[in-house]
């Protein structure tokens, strides 16, 4: 099985910030970096490329503690780039999920070949 590329990772972090501000809007940059496990440097550098193609946008609004805050809303744009990274997805993890069934198969038989009971 080989490795995501470089642009499969970005892709998927895009999908991954999409749905979750779909979901969250009103998220963190810090807790959207905790919810995806990924770094609060790639999810700001993420947020502004998403912000400067026009998926997403900013709105600033004060909690009820007057600290100023962020919601990031999904544009039209972002909704049909999320459907399509969607599928994207889907299908790179699907080729994956069979990729990995097909290396244990592999690795059942030629434990069974061994005659090694790695069940136990």
């Amino acid at each position: 099985m080989s490795s995501p590329s470089l642009a499969e990772m970005r892709e998927d972090a895009r999908f991954r910030v999409l749905r979750l501000l779909e979901d969250q809007p009103d998220l963190s940059q810090r807790q959207i970096a905790e919810e995806l496990g990924i770094s609060l440097g790639s999810v700001n550098y993420c947020l502004k490329g998403l912000v400067d193609r026009g998926l997403v946008k900013i709105r600033n609004f004060r909690s009820s503690r007057n600290k100023m805050g962020y919601a990031y809303l999904l544009t039209p744009r972002g909704v049909a780039e999320k459907s399509a990274l969607t599928g994207a997805f889907l299908a790179r993890r699907m080729r994956e999920y069979e990729a990995l069934k097909a290396e244990i198969a592999a690795v059942e038989e030629q434990m069974g070949e061994a005659g090694e009971d790695w069940a136990r």
